[in-house]
């Protein structure tokens, strides 16, 4: 047999035992390391968020081609289409002064309808045939797009400036912060595709449910693209109030019930707002919660009218919400969200039962995109 004994190497021939290896070994790759290890690091964040300006790219570009057939399918076409909309690309609006709050809602909302009047008389030059869900949808494409091309130029620019000044700590935040950039963007994507086919989005749960109740009553215009119903429930006066579909509107619902109340003289004795809600991670979608306060999104014009309105006449607010991701909202409808509307009806109708008598008054109001929701 072999003596393996002869094999086995003595201490002073082990490798590592030498001094200098060692040192090789251990103190190089930390000095390196202390050398150039932001750098590739650097390098590597780079890289990565190159990937990220790549595809937000892709996305803007996609937008803008989606925006472009719709609208040339719908005008003809026309020389004049593609330069407008590219000039929409880049349309901005300049928030008014808020330093001295004193009146900044009356300016907020000046400058907001003018930006909203300003948009559709643009779409009406370009397609002044396009009926009114068609406009519409327009409206909302050119919208979508738009925000892609601001979020892809704002992370180009940070993006650019970190590789220019090889700053990390600029890089970092950026990196931190791209997984929630590239969802929303991939959100406003699939509200492109939404707003093609013109069907339901997530965010039309609210105008969906009350639309349902008005199908069989008169409906009468109240504000902007805005109309009111009248019904009955168990004794109890009934208000139901929506944007008007099909189109992709959000109507003016706070200037609907201030109008309702101000104006009209309704004494109401509830007002019950339903709305979509972004869940929180680990929340089902479709999932239904149940509130006090204005259930209203936006930045807090019509909010405030409604809670103005609601405080000088001291009418209770609750509030409905089904809650979804950024995703759902513009996308889409899911079946999960629109399961959700005979639970939700039947959560309206017990909050009136116990806390409203015979003969008082309920609004209730469905707030959101009315994108492929009739009424």
């Amino acid at each position: 047999m072999l003596d393996l004994s002869v094999l086995q190497v003595l201490p002073g021939d082990n490798p590592l035992s030498n001094p200098l290896i060692n040192v090789a070994l251990f103190y190089v790759p930390l000095i390196l390391f202390m050398l150039y290890g932001q750098k590739f690091q650097t390098w590597m964040i780079l890289n990565e968020i190159s990937r990220s300006v790549s595809r937000l790219k892709v996305m803007k570009e996609k937008s803008r081609k989606e925006a472009v057939e719709y609208i040339t399918t719908a005008a003809g076409p026309s020389p004049d289409v593609t330069p407008r909309i590219d000039q929409f690309l880049e349309y901005f609006t300049i928030m008014p002064v808020d330093i001295d709050p004193s009146g900044v809602m009356k300016k907020l909302e000046h400058i907001v309808v003018l930006r909203d009047e300003r948009v559709r008389a643009e779409i009406r030059k370009i397609a002044p045939s396009a009926d009114p869900v068609k406009a519409s949808t327009m409206e909302n494409m050119i919208e979508a797009a738009t925000a892609l091309n601001y979020i892809y130029k704002i992370v180009r620019h940070f993006y650019l400036l970190g590789k220019r000044t090889t700053s990390i700590y600029v890089l970092v935040q950026l990196q931190m912060i791209m997984p929630m950039i590239l969802q929303e963007a991939d959100a406003l994507i699939g509200a492109i595709d939404a707003f093609k086919q013109i069907q339901p989005i997530g965010d039309g749960i609210g105008p969906m449910i009350v639309g349902k109740s008005m199908m069989v009553a008169e409906k009468k215009a109240i504000a902007k693209d805005t109309v009111y119903s009248e019904a009955d429930y168990k004794g109890r006066k009934l208000y139901l109030l929506k944007a008007e579909g099909p189109g992709g509107n959000v109507g003016q619902p706070g200037t609907a019930i201030q109008k309702m109340i101000e104006e009209m003289n309704v004494k109401l004795d509830m007002v019950i707002m339903i709305d979509a809600a972004l869940k929180l991670e680990g929340e089902k979608t479709g999932e239904i919660a149940e509130g006090i306060g204005a259930a209203i999104g936006g930045i807090g014009v019509d909010r405030f009218k409604i809670e103005d309105v609601a405080t000088k006449h001291s009418i209770p607010l609750y509030a409905i919400v089904i809650k979804q991701s950024i995703i759902d909202a513009i996308s889409v409808m899911k079946k999960e969200i629109a399961d959700s509307a005979e639970k939700v009806q039947m959560l309206v109708n017990r909050i009136i039962e116990e806390k409203t008598k015979e003969g008082e008054k309920v609004l209730v109001v469905g707030v959101g995109n009315t994108l492929g929701v009739g009424q």
